[in-house]
Order: structure tokens, then C-alpha cells, then sequence
């Protein structure tokens, strides 16, 4: 694994930042877009992916970084749930759909990879250096 310096250099924020736009840019269109109920639910699910890596990064220490990113990859479950309701609504077609729930569901694992590195490494982040 290649060093990181900043939540920047993360692969999985690097996606969420991908889903994100992704998640805007459908949730903009047509009915879709009217829904606004679904339309801030869905980005603030997405959002919260990105952030929740970001903060849980800049805390400085391993195991409250493990906390935030659960957090993310409960919000990549939840922003892949909400994908189905705007199928099912058809507010967004079968190829839309799988281009976003892959993105997400691809984030989700590098987020549970990475968890499950920083819970078998000996870093302990900078916070207990």
C-alpha cells in the first residue's frame, strides 16, 4: 500500500468523490429531480461517504478512523438502497442504475479493505505517536 499523506491519496475517497458526482448528476434529471425527498436523502448519503473518509482521517488515529469509515461504508449501503427507489420509480434507467450501484458497491469494498488493514496493522496514527 502506497503511503498516504492526505485523505486525498485514498482510492475509496477517490470514488466516493466519482459516486457523488455520479449521484448529483442523476438525481438533477427530470422526475428524479423533482423528488425531493429522495434527491437530499440520496445526496446526502453520498456526501456523507466522502466526508465521513475525509474526517475519520484528519482525527489522526487508527481506530477512530476504523469508526468513520463503518460510518462510510453504512452511507454506501444506504446511497445504494436509495439507487433501487429511483429505479423503481424510473426515474433513472437499468444502465444508470448499475453504473452507480457499481461505482458505489466498489467503494464499499475498498472502504471494508481498508478498514480491515488499519485493524491488523501496527500503526497506530499520528495522534499516539
Amino acid at each position: 500500500m502506497s503511503k498516504i499523506e492526505k485523505f486525498e491519496d485514498i482510492k475509496s475517497w477517490q470514488l466516493a468523490r466519482q459516486a457523488t458526482s455520479m449521484i448529483f448528476d442523476l438525481s438533477s434529471k427530470g422526475q428524479f429531480g423533482k423528488d425531493f425527498t429522495l434527491v437530499n436523502q440520496i445526496r446526502r448519503s453520498s456526501i456523507s461517504i466522502m466526508s465521513n473518509i475525509a474526517e475519520g482521517f484528519e482525527r489522526g488515529g487508527d481506530k477512530e478512523f476504523v469508526n468513520f469509515l463503518s460510518i462510510a461504508k453504512g452511507s454506501c449501503g444506504e446511497a445504494r438502497s436509495q439507487l433501487y427507489i429511483a429505479l423503481d420509480r424510473n426515474y433513472i434507467s437499468q444502465n444508470e442504475f448499475d453504473s452507480a450501484y457499481k461505482k458505489l458497491d466498489e467503494t464499499g469494498k475498498l472502504i471494508g479493505g481498508f478498514m480491515n488493514y488499519l485493524k491488523q496493522s501496527k500503526l497506530r496514527g499520528s495522534k499516539f505517536n
